[in-house]
């Protein structure tokens, strides 16, 4: 498998900066995803780690050895595209051949290699369908195993589940990095879907108009955003404007109608600075933690059974907060209703509007 490092990698499309000063490194064997809005260059700067984009400035290592100027196909990489990309005149087993024969590969090494990469994707004895024979999950796999085949050094999935409903995103995503584990191969990933990239990523990047804004587990990346963008691309929750004051205890926060302390998780907020208050719904309780929390007490305006939990929208001092509670809470709307949240899982970063 390989190590995949960027170094200051930089592409423009005329006024357009795809991919702005990228520097990270991949591990081998690890699974990363780029995960940003559409349009914020997560795809530009996986065409360049594949090399169907050249950057303007900076390089491509794979293993230490620069491939910046090494074309697409002598970089040992597996793309699968957003379309899957199946040749429809094509049955299942050529579609999956194809990129072994322009390797030269024929004969009974051509049919085992087909016939073992069908059964790493559970399409075994489906070789002489055609794609339009198969549903879309069965398709996805044929275009995965059409890349497995060639034993790729690095793996890229580009927004590979985007066509799917709902249920066959979470069956595949699943299965993907199952396949994933079971190989041990490099994988770089790219998606918006936020849920997606949280569920099979051991390290996500966002990214947001080419700038890398923060690499890290997806775990670091939710409890610890470093800006306000991140805060709101992650995750549900309020995101409240205040006036910060620090302490020994760390940052408190003036929203208006009361206060909060809080982490600053950015470490970039001063006394008397503008500053965002980030409270998650699944932090909240009804009852209070047994360490340092903020309590809030406010009136209910709206209540929706989900069915673990119940949504409920309160006002505290003049703000709106969404809280999840247990579903047997009574909250009936205008009712009063208490609530905690952990100084710990209060997140205070400088205020920026979110671009």
């Amino acid at each position: 498998m390989v190590k995949v490092e960027l170094k200051g990698v930089t592409k423009r499309f005329g006024d357009v900066l795809a991919a702005g000063d990228v520097s990270l490194q991949i591990e081998d064997g690890e699974f990363f995803t780029f995960l940003g809005p559409s349009g914020c260059g997560k795809t530009t700067t996986m065409r360049m780690i594949a090399g169907l984009e050249y950057p303007d400035e900076g390089r491509v290592f794979f293993d230490g050895e620069d491939v910046t100027n090494l074309p697409s196909f002598r970089r040992n990489t597996g793309m699968v595209f957003q379309n899957y990309a199946l040749w429809p005149h094509m049955k299942v087993f050529e579609n999956v051949a194809y990129g072994l024969r322009i390797r030269k590969v024929d004969g009974a090494g051509l049919k085992k290699r087909v016939d073992d990469a069908l059964e790493l994707v559970h399409l075994g004895g489906m070789g002489d369908r055609f794609p339009s024979q198969l549903s879309g999950g069965q398709q996805q796999r044929v275009a995965l195993a059409r890349v497995m085949v060639i034993n790729p050094s690095v793996l890229l999935l580009d927004e590979p589940l985007s066509n799917l409903d709902a249920k066959l995103r979470v069956e595949m995503r699943e299965e993907i990095k199952e396949l994933q584990r079971e190989l041990g191969i490099t994988t770089i990933y790219v998606t918006h879907d936020q849920e997606e990239a949280m569920a099979v990523s051991d390290r996500v990047a966002i990214q947001n108009h080419g700038v890398i804004r923060q690499v890290g587990t997806p775990s670091e990346i939710y409890s610890f955003p470093r800006d306000v963008f991140i805060a709101t691309f992650i995750g549900r929750g309020a995101i409240l404007e205040g006036i910060a004051s620090l302490s020994d205890g760390g940052p408190r926060v003036d929203l208006g109608g009361f206060t909060v302390d809080g982490v600053d998780t950015a470490s970039a907020v001063g006394d008397g600075d503008r500053a965002a208050c980030v409270m998650r719904p699944e932090s909240f309780s009804v009852t209070e933690p047994g360490e340092p929390s903020n309590r809030l007490d406010g009136v209910v305006e709206w209540s929706s059974f989900i069915g673990p939990y119940r949504e409920v929208k309160f006002n505290v001092g003049g703000t709106t907060l969404l809280v999840d509670v247990p579903p047997e809470t009574e909250t009936p709307v205008g009712g009063s209703l208490t609530v905690y949240i952990p100084v710990r899982r209060t997140i205070v970063l400088p205020w920026d509007e979110v671009k």
